[in-house]
């Protein structure tokens, strides 16, 4: 369904009884009664919303010397990346850049502290799997796959570090709340009366509240495949094998009986064909965080008003052949990422239409319906006669972690919201650029994961038996083929409907190609570029729109962005194993401080090169303990790939037999030798040097990639 103005669907939702858990509740809906007077909150980059997105946009635009503030519904930051989505959808990690592979380095920090490992012992590198390769990469420095309170705390230390105001539990007021002239945004206002003025506006929301709210275009649902010349949009029945019944499953409250009605979220027959349009949206669930640590475990308890009629489908679905519910994917310290898994699980299919453009209230009570099938569920199949021994002995040992979501009942704070409004902008992104049929001419980051829907239906299918039966619908896992760019034009709405906004969240794109770009560290490296876009465009006095794109273009790369898949090969640049001498890389040296790994300037030794994010300086060395074949004379080089940007006075300390001396290097200058190395002069080494590579006192970047010595 395609909005040109705030636009409030009212829908029907399902109306079988569900019990209301007692927990506190993030989505408990805001009162408007009783509005404050606040003072105005005046900054130059006002974000809405404290997802992923949201944090990274506001740390970027601090980056970048403008004044940032996070105005956010939430109380708890990070969106589902601290609210149970840990088996990081990662797709291939080489795209994924700047300060969202800071993200993942920064928690692969944490995870060095053996004693953060309370309930398990710390693993080795492929100790936990991951969703992109190994779950703790150490060769990279990054960590795939995490507790929720490990990334809450690295969004903290985020807000922390940066000094960035956040007000929570702050909600727009969606009806009057956005103040524009002409086409700019000047405030906008929340229930209870606070007012922010901005120059420049994000919106990081999942739903896109704030862009829906300033009169932008969007879409909710599916559009036709005709639309923009796709094949795997709309409606989806013949590619939807996947999450299916494993047999026949009687529709009827009745078995065989069509009068005795339809079992509770199963649809009659559908009318059309795959490829048309409609206003549904995929299936929404909790990503739960559980444990089977017993002295952790927090008994999931059977809901108050549980009705055994609501989970029929389940029952009939187990005796059809189903054998798995939801996923096990392990996280640190005995914990999971536990996900919607076959035919009926933890998606709840078909209760959410209503949420991109309910109000605050409809939602609480979709969050409510939601938690409390998810709650029956998994009770049921622990507990309920009606489920094989075999299965209830499998979930016997999980519960809820009791470390975890502890002032929300042990459950995480946010839905799964798969996808919300999108807008519609001058470029919108299909399955055609995806799949990279049409060009994609202004990149701002990569996607590479599976264009991914889950269910967005269930209905009854009639076989040239006459036989009814229930299938699901909606469900598309399709590669594009590799990494693809996301153009600048997705983050920006049309000029004449906004002209100071940025979306990197519901960004202007097709259904099916949202399906691959809504992973969260696409979330996070958008929320990197548009706040650069915004920033970039108050220093030049122009719109986003006008802004031109190659300024743009060299502060995402200098950021560390990934714009291009040529510019990261899948294999190394200059192999270490074929140069002359013998190299260390950066990989093997010992690294103090935060440092992060980039690719986007060649040439370099093996996959990459590490640089210093031109910050904290003097905290931050890597030193090279190197070991000679035997004594002699050596001559050691230093290789980095030079760039505008880069020192000009690094300071290069070699320890040599007790001996130290220190020579500084100038990073803008192509190195002299192959253009990678530069001499660092010619030594008298017995067994072992030490070079430490430092940053006090430095103009610029600091690019560290490897270490050589030649025998003379």
């Amino acid at each position: 369904m395609q909005h040109s103005f705030p636009f409030r669907l009212i829908l029907s939702i399902w109306t079988f009884a569900l019990a209301i858990p007692t927990a506190q509740l993030q989505a408990e809906a805001p009162s408007s009664n009783a509005v404050e007077k606040f003072d105005t909150q005046d900054y130059d980059v006002v974000i809405y919303g404290g997802t992923s997105a949201g944090v990274i946009a506001a740390v970027q635009a601090k980056k970048m010397g403008k004044t940032a503030a996070i105005v956010a519904p939430e109380k708890h930051l990070g969106g589902l990346s601290s609210s149970g989505l840990g088996a990081t959808d990662s797709g291939n990690r080489d795209v994924i850049g700047g300060l969202s592979r800071d993200f993942y380095h920064r928690l692969w920090l944490h995870y060095q502290n053996e004693a953060i490992w309370t309930f398990q012992k710390m693993p080795k590198e492929n100790g936990i799997p991951g969703q992109g390769g190994r779950g703790i990469d150490n060769a990279t420095q990054t960590m795939w796959v995490f507790e929720p309170s490990a990334a809450e705390r690295v969004f903290e230390d985020l807000i922390r570090e940066y000094e960035i105001p956040v007000f929570r539990e702050a909600y727009l007021d969606r009806e009057n709340g956005v103040c524009k002239e002409g086409s700019q945004i000047r405030s906008i206002q929340m229930l209870d009366g606070r007012l922010f003025t901005g120059k420049m506006f994000i919106d990081a929301t999942y739903e896109g509240d704030l862009f829906a709210a300033a009169g932008i275009s969007y879409m909710v649902g599916r559009e036709s495949n005709a639309q923009y010349g796709e094949t795997l949009n709309g409606r989806q029945v013949e590619h939807a094998i996947y999450h299916q019944f494993a047999g026949p499953v009687d529709p009827y409250i009745e078995p065989g009986n069509p009068t005795s009605g339809l079992l509770p979220m199963v649809n009659p027959p559908l009318e059309g064909q795959d490829g048309d349009a409609d206003s549904k949206i995929q299936a929404y669930c909790f990503r739960m965080c559980l444990t089977n640590a017993p002295e952790n475990r927090v008994e999931i308890e059977k809901p108050a008003n549980y009705d055994e009629r609501n989970y029929e489908l389940l029952f009939r679905s187990i005796e059809a052949g189903q054998k798995a519910f939801c996923t096990f994917s392990p996280m640190p310290n005995a914990k999971t990422d536990s996900n919607n898994n076959f035919a009926v699980s933890t998606d709840f299919i078909g209760q959410n239409y209503n949420w991109p453009d309910g109000s605050y209230t409809d939602r609480q009570d979709m969050y409510k319906k939601h938690l409390a099938w998810q709650q029956g569920l998994m009770w049921t199949l622990r507990n309920h006669p009606r489920v094989p021994e075999a299965i209830r002995r499998e979930f016997e040992p999980w519960g809820l972690s009791k470390d975890e979501f502890s002032d929300n009942g042990y459950w995480p704070y946010t839905l799964y919201i798969r996808e919300g409004r999108r807008m519609i902008g001058d470029f919108v992104v299909s399955e055609r650029h995806l799949r990279q049929i049409d060009p994609t001419l202004r990149p701002v980051g990569m996607g590479s994961y599976n264009m991914d829907s889950h269910h967005i239906q269930r209905h009854v299918v009639i076989g040239e038996d006459g036989v009814a039966t229930v299938r699901n619908e909606g469900d598309v896992q399709v590669n594009p083929g590799g990494p693809y760019p996301i153009d600048y034009g997705a983050l920006l709405p049309k000029k004449a409907e906004c002209e100071n906004l940025l979306v990197p969240v519901c960004v202007s794109c097709t259904h099916i190609a949202y399906g691959s770009i809504r992973m969260e560290p696409v979330f996070m490296l958008l929320g990197q570029s548009a706040a650069t876009a915004a920033c970039m465009s108050l220093d030049a006095k122009v719109a986003p729109q006008d802004l031109p794109y190659e300024m743009l273009r060299e502060r995402l790369i200098t950021d560390g962005q990934v714009l291009s898949w040529e510019s990261q090969p899948t294999k190394v640049d200059i192999d270490s194993k074929k140069i002359i001498g013998t190299v260390m890389d950066n990989r093997d040296a010992k690294k103090v401080g935060t440092w992060i790994s980039a690719a986007s300037i060649r040439p370099f030794v093996d996959t990459d090169y590490l640089h210093d994010a031109n910050e904290s300086k003097g905290e931050k060395s890597i030193i090279f303990e190197i070991t000679v074949p035997k004594p002699g004379k050596y001559d050691v080089q230093m290789a980095y790939s030079t760039h505008a940007n880069r020192a000009t006075n690094i300071p290069v300390e070699m320890n040599i037999n007790g001996q130290k001396n220190t020579i500084t290097v100038n990073e803008r200058v192509v190195p002299p030798i192959d253009g990678l190395f530069v001499s660092l002069g010619t030594i008298a080494v017995e067994k072992k040097a030490t070079i430490t590579i430092g940053t006090q006192d430095t103009n610029g970047y600091v690019i560290v990639d490897a270490i050589r010595w030649i025998a003379q």
